[in-house]
């Protein structure tokens, strides 16, 4: 596939190779880069880097996570391609950023986004390094936060619960699947786009309210399968309620010891909300 302009504009700008040399203080072995295809959206991106960081068990900066970011706000919208409202397909621009961060010394690739997760084998078979999934990673934090869990609530873009990623992973844990009716998931969907996407306030006791109906229904844990809920999660501080596991806090836990760094069990505090 050939880039597209905004695709290949970063190239002259992309991170020195030395960045996973041995000889530039990073071990490939012991600590390969972590690529990121990011921008899918550009705050939960922010937000899954800002865990990463405050999940990590460091004294000093040399004990962090080291990262190639490629912020890519322009991929098309993958709920609208599932859904057939878009005939631009995100998947080969997402295979060629994965390829890009593969070039520049990436150890192993993740997509902080779980609508993207449809089309993981695409980007997956476009690189030799391994692609981390986020729906593989949050449902076996379901499974190992709730032993012999037999039912969870997902919460995610119409394009994820349609796109059905979530339903197969659990089903294949032996763990069934329930999902919002349509009242529910405008509730989720605003959420999402009118809210964080936009950069607006999200209604959380109506997406509270979502979630309250679903357990009342028999689920156990409400997946957060969206990574703007992660961005809501933090804020409300739902991290803490054990029947919530947040997609995003799954996948930053999985890169951090997948990267061979030690993890908190719990993140450190925000160094700027400390003086709000």
């Amino acid at each position: 596939m050939s880039p597209s302009p905004d695709d290949a504009a970063p190239q002259d700008a992309a991170p020195d190779d030395t960045a996973s040399d041995p000889a530039s203080g990073t071990s490939a072995g012991e600590h390969p880069l972590v690529g990121v295809v990011g921008g899918v959206g550009p705050l939960a991106t922010v937000s899954f880097l800002d865990a990463v960081v405050r999940l990590t068990e460091a004294e000093r900066d040399q004990d962090h996570v080291d990262l190639v970011v490629l912020q890519h706000a322009t991929i098309p919208d993958r709920t609208a391609h599932i859904l057939g409202a878009s005939a631009e397909d995100p998947g080969p621009v997402m295979a060629e950023d994965a390829r890009r961060l593969e070039r520049w010394g990436a150890g192993f690739v993740v997509v902080p986004c779980n609508t993207a997760h449809h089309y993981t084998a695409q980007i997956a078979a476009a690189v030799d390094v391994p692609v981390v999934s986020i729906v593989g990673e949050t449902t076996a934090a379901a499974v190992a936060r709730r032993p012999g869990l037999r039912a969870a609530a997902v919460l995610a873009t119409e394009g994820t619960v349609a796109a059905g990623v979530y339903q197969r992973a659990l089903e294949a844990a032996g763990v069934r699947a329930l999902v919002p009716d349509a009242a529910g998931q405008a509730v989720v969907t605003s959420a999402i786009y009118d809210g964080v996407k936009a950069g607006a306030a999200v209604d959380l006791p109506a997406l509270l309210a979502v979630a309250e109906g679903l357990l009342a229904q028999g689920a156990e844990v409400v997946l957060l399968g969206c990574t703007e809920l992660s961005v809501v999660a933090e804020g409300a501080g739902l991290l803490d309620d054990p029947r919530f596991v947040d997609s995003l806090d799954a996948l930053a836990r999985s890169t951090i010891t997948r990267a061979g760094h030690r993890l908190r069990e719990r993140r450190a505090p925000d160094p700027a909300a400390a003086g709000r």
